[in-house]
């Protein structure tokens, strides 16, 4: 069972979309255009844009907006556009979704803010509150302990569920995520794996019902995916070790998984260049990068 958006779904492979910038740190929506059609022609049912891997916090608000509008336009019919709302005011979140369903979004991904460590109910609080501006909406609750410190138990959620229908899916990226993913879907909350998918097995075999990984090998995934569903899981679980010795040995440096990304995105032809907005991660070792490449026989794109 997926999370049902209208005549969408959201299961599956749902890829967060890079940003691609040129050499000079300026947008690059040629690049843009690109990688949002070879995403789409991959055959996932939903995109998110602007998450970490298009690297949300070094947008201005109207970057955004131009990119969201731009991506809105090449939207197949049935597919979904989700749109990120991660601001840390709760004003700005809840005007940011009204935006952002102007703009044609048909689910909304919400960061719960974390800065300053705001105590548990006024994070509740702001989460009720983008809930609230978005339904019916559905909603995707974004859970990344790991990187913002936020905390919010399996009954945080179910109870906030039990508030706001359209909270439709929790984004779980705790490492080892298999007990807080079974407790939610427990209760009938349906889960996507995140963190790149490191621990994607655990997660499927929990219930997640897909997998919202960022990069320039959504394709890999999608490989991976298709053993899963077709009952072929030893072979996908081999796949997935030789995909997870990558991500583990890039996890530990904040950023170079974004980096990585980003730079196979530029060597397959998806985008013209591997910049990263200053200051952020350095360009990888391009050998590097083609070994991951070749290791997974990763198709290049044409200009």
């Amino acid at each position: 069972m997926g999370v049902s958006a209208g005549h969408a779904t959201i299961r599956g492979v749902s890829p967060v979309l890079p940003t691609p910038f040129g050499v000079d740190g300026s947008l690059d929506r040629r690049s843009f255009g690109r990688v949002s059609r070879h995403t789409w022609e991959l055959g996932v049912g939903s995109v998110m844009f602007p998450g970490f891997a298009s690297e949300y916090f070094a947008l201005n608000d109207e970057e955004r907006l131009h990119l969201l509008a731009d991506l809105a336009g090449t939207v197949p019919p049935g597919r979904l556009m989700i749109a990120s709302v991660a601001e840390h005011a709760t004003h700005h979140a809840v005007r940011q979704v009204r935006r952002c369903a102007d703009l044609g979004a048909g689910a909304i991904n919400v960061l719960p803010p974390h800065f300053g460590s705001p105590a548990r109910q006024m994070v509740l609080d702001h989460l009720a509150a983008v809930l609230q501006a978005a339904g019916p909406m559905p909603v995707i609750v974004q859970f990344v302990p790991r990187a913002t410190g936020t905390r919010l138990t399996p009954e945080d959620l179910t109870k906030l569920r039990s508030h706001h229908p359209n909270l439709a899916a929790v984004k779980v990226e705790c490492r080892s995520p298999g007990a807080y993913i079974r407790a939610l879907t427990r209760h009938g909350v349906p889960c996507l794996a995140g963190n790149a998918g490191i621990d994607l097995p655990e997660a499927l075999e929990a219930g997640a019902v897909g997998v919202q990984p960022g990069g320039g090998f959504v394709d890999l995934y999608v490989r991976i995916l298709r053993l899963w569903d077709a009952g072929e899981r030893d072979t996908a679980r081999t796949l997935h070790a030789r995909l997870a010795a990558w991500l583990e040995e890039w996890w530990p440096q904040p950023g170079r998984s974004l980096a990585m990304g980003k730079a196979i995105a530029w060597r397959r032809g998806l985008i013209d260049a591997p910049t990263c907005r200053s200051p952020g991660p350095e360009t990888p070792d391009v050998a590097e990068v083609d070994r991951f490449i070749g290791e997974f026989a990763l198709r290049a794109t044409a200009p």
